[in-house]
């Protein structure tokens, strides 16, 4: 007599949900946290004097202090608030800027499509950060003006992707259909172009994230962004550089930059993958 065999169902992961995601997500889970909680739990004043100069890493103050007394670990979490904000309001914008102008161009076509693409040619015909540097430093220094440069040079890549795809799309069938029924131009982009152009906006856009906390510190670091005593990453690591056997000064926010730039690259690629059938 054959006794039934019991098939064990097992949860398989999907390719896209891989180890560097799930570290991914909990650095990037962490560090949204921290920012919108540190009011609450702060070690200390990031501001104020708490100990003595330039004290190494202790018991007390876990990465030291600065040339001020200043926690360096509390400054690096509060630091956090200013980085996290200004490179999403950064990506909006210039997602919002970009993949506007790029599917007015890709469907109107003709001398519109010239006058955009040329536009974002010639601003992607500067380096970022030299073209951040010109535009910053023309508005004057500032987290405010450094976010307004940043958009500026973001919002071509937008444009150009989202020019890609709604060409890609305008000729599939369903689109021409809609034409052929008399749909308003506004309604065949809107509802029949744009919902199948998204994918790669979002992978491009999640991935950016961490470029723009890497220019904005860059920015920061070289005295156009913010202006201390503001407790900003860049601005951190540009006082440290100023002490360089005083390591731990730049350590904090060094390690920070790191992390939520992997945490933001590893979701990117994860993203893409869970977008891209083949990749599933």
């Amino acid at each position: 007599m054959t006794m039934p065999l019991t098939v064990r169902k097992r949860f398989v992961r999907p390719a896209w949900l891989a180890t560097p995601v799930i570290i991914g997500m909990v650095l990037v889970v962490a560090w949204i946290l921290i920012a919108l909680t540190i009011p609450l739990w702060s070690p200390y004043d990031p501001i104020a004097s708490v100990g003595r100069r330039l004290m190494a890493p202790d018991a007390a103050h876990w990465f030291g202090t600065d040339a001020l007394g200043r926690d360096v670990l509390t400054r690096t979490l509060w630091g956090s608030r200013f980085s996290l904000a200004i490179s999403v309001i950064v990506i909006v914008s210039a997602v919002l800027i970009g993949c506007t102008l790029g599917a007015v161009a890709g469907y109107a076509g003709g001398i519109v499509d010239s006058i955009v693409m040329r536009l974002a040619d010639i601003t992607l015909s500067f380096p970022p950060i030299l073209l951040a540097m010109a535009v910053t430093a023309s508005l004057g220094p500032g987290l405010q003006n450094a976010a307004v440069a940043i958009v500026v040079v973001w919002w071509p890549v937008y444009a150009r992707l989202m020019r890609a795809q709604v060409l890609s799309v305008k000729g599939k069938e369903h689109v021409e259909a809609a034409v052929a029924a008399g749909a308003p131009p506004l309604r065949v982009l809107t509802h029949h172009i744009l919902p199948l152009s998204w994918s790669p906006i979002l992978v491009n856009a999640t991935m950016d994230i961490g470029q723009v906390v890497l220019l904005a510190a860059s920015l920061s670091f070289i005295g156009l962004g913010a202006s201390p005593p503001t407790p900003e990453w860049g601005q951190m690591i540009s006082e440290g550089a100023n002490r360089f056997y005083n390591w731990w000064i730049a350590m904090g926010p060094g390690l920070a930059i790191l992390t939520i730039v992997l945490g933001f690259n590893f979701i990117g690629d994860g993203v893409r993958d869970w977008l891209d059938p083949r990749r599933a």
